[in-house]
């Protein structure tokens, strides 16, 4: 369960969130508005990312600005660009990198790693240099290096917008497929349709919640 309560959140005088009250079990919610609608600050508060200004932030009941390590255990984020996200040469030592505290051996972290490039659509590629994927592969590199820490939410901030449709699909399909909550921020609409959830926000407010056959049409009004 994340639960928002009464978020609000400003940088200097511009108000960018105000009064967001929700509470999130569905296991897959997207959020979406227009540029500067509030959207992503709203996301990126869930692992502390950003702190709200007024109101607060739980997962599972754990406030992220109070015990911010023990949220990141559980929530996983996804960036835009995956580029901003792989650190290592090849594909496995980067997977196997975002183990390098779990006080496992070298030979555990690379069979991990393996593994889970192996489950969603990397397999071969532990030894391919990284920075020499295609887009969507970078993008599947990123989920996986989030993956293999085994959270129980994935926040992902726009990862289809460096894709194209085949990619934008393929990466959605995988997002469909996991056990985690997964929390989506996109513009990309016409990929929600199997969504469970979907939250429009609006100038820092969100100004409709439902199901994609009621949320998505809304929208599409609000920005004619």
């Amino acid at each position: 369960m994340i639960e928002f309560e009464e978020v609000g959140h400003s940088y200097d005088e511009r108000t960018v969130l105000d009064g967001v009250d929700l509470r999130l079990a569905e296991r897959r919610v997207a959020f979406v508005g227009a540029n500067g609608s509030g959207k992503s600050t709203l996301a990126r508060m869930i692992n502390g990312l950003v702190h709200p200004s007024r109101g607060r932030v739980l997962v599972d009941g754990v406030d992220p600005v109070r015990d911010g390590r023990a949220v990141r255990r559980r929530v996983g984020f996804i960036f835009t660009n995956p580029d901003s996200q792989i650190v290592m040469p090849t594909a496995g030592e980067d997977v196997a990198f975002s183990l390098r505290r779990q006080g496992l051996s070298k030979a555990e972290r690379q069979r991990r790693a393996a593994d889970v490039l192996a489950q969603h659509g990397l397999e071969g590629y532990a030894d391919h240099p990284a920075h020499q994927l295609s887009g969507g592969q970078k993008q599947l590199l990123a989920l996986c290096s989030m993956l293999v820490l085994e959270p129980d939410v994935l926040v992902c901030d726009e990862p289809t917008t460096l894709l194209d449709l085949r990619n934008k699909r393929h990466f959605v399909d995988v997002l469909g497929g996991l056990r985690q909550q997964v929390v989506l921020v996109t513009h990309d609409l016409d990929l929600l349709d199997d969504f469970d959830r979907v939250v429009v926000l609006d100038a820092g407010k969100v100004v409709a919640d439902d199901q994609p056959a009621a949320a998505i049409p809304y929208y599409r009004e609000l920005i004619k």
